[in-house]
């Protein structure tokens, strides 16, 4: 987890800028308590470091509810509560100063947990949702924690169409919305690299399995995942 990195991110410069310019726009106030100040104030923020200190989520070689063929998945707090709004903010309010809190915490975690990896790359949202928000919210996380984490952040994926919601899906209606939904970009797939995918929720892990299982293909030597938050 090493690796050197240049100067501070092209993504992660206009996670800040956007920041600054919202900042001068809107009185700022925090997601969790409302009280005016940052969008997610030190008392609130703590809630994201609840599993900081906890075990490894899911150890590698053990038995355990984790999507092939992941070798790791790990998580900064349950999706509820504080987290649950902060993460809807940054995906639905437009938020993307909250990038900052979200991907230190997820550093944070996977500095403590993570068994390895070298390089992040983020699970892409659709161009779709792209296009409606303005920007790819887990490629804001991966900006912040890589630079964090001192390790390069790679676009290596795409999402090519939309998808259902994956939760209110049985295996085979998961497996069949996700057919087709992610490419690996020619040329992008860090070859013979240990890849730790970076999201912002895990619901049934099945889309993380999917991407995943496209690195593999692609030349990735091993894959580990983690997001914000997980939904159980």
């Amino acid at each position: 987890m090493s690796l050197p990195v240049g100067p501070r991110s092209t993504l992660e410069s206009l996670v800040a800028a956007g920041g600054r310019l919202l900042d001068l726009a809107l009185p700022s106030a925090c997601v969790g308590c409302r009280r005016e100040g940052p969008p997610l104030c030190a008392e609130c923020r703590s809630i994201l470091w609840v599993r900081l200190d906890a075990e490894p989520g899911v150890p590698i070689g053990l038995p355990a509810d984790i999507p092939e063929p992941l070798l790791q998945l790990e998580w900064c707090a349950p999706f509820s509560g504080i987290t649950r709004r902060a993460l809807h903010a940054l995906k639905y309010g437009g938020e993307r100063r909250l990038a900052g809190p979200l991907g230190e915490a997820i550093a944070a975690r996977w500095r403590r947990a993570g068994a390895g990896g070298e390089v992040l790359v983020p699970v892409p949202a659709s161009p779709d949702r792209i296009r409606e928000r303005g920007y790819d919210q887990a490629a804001l996380l991966a900006a912040v924690a890589g630079r964090r984490l001192r390790v390069p952040v790679v676009p290596a994926l795409e999402r090519i169409r939309t998808t259902a919601a994956q939760a209110s899906l049985d295996h085979e209606a998961r497996a069949r919305n996700l057919r087709g939904a992610f490419r690996a970009r020619p040329g992008m797939t860090p070859l013979g690299r240990w890849v730790v995918l970076v999201d912002d929720v895990i619901t049934t892990g099945a889309t993380l399995g999917a991407c995943g299982s496209l690195l593999l293909e692609a030349g990735a030597a091993c894959v580990s995942a983690i997001a914000v938050a997980r939904e159980r």
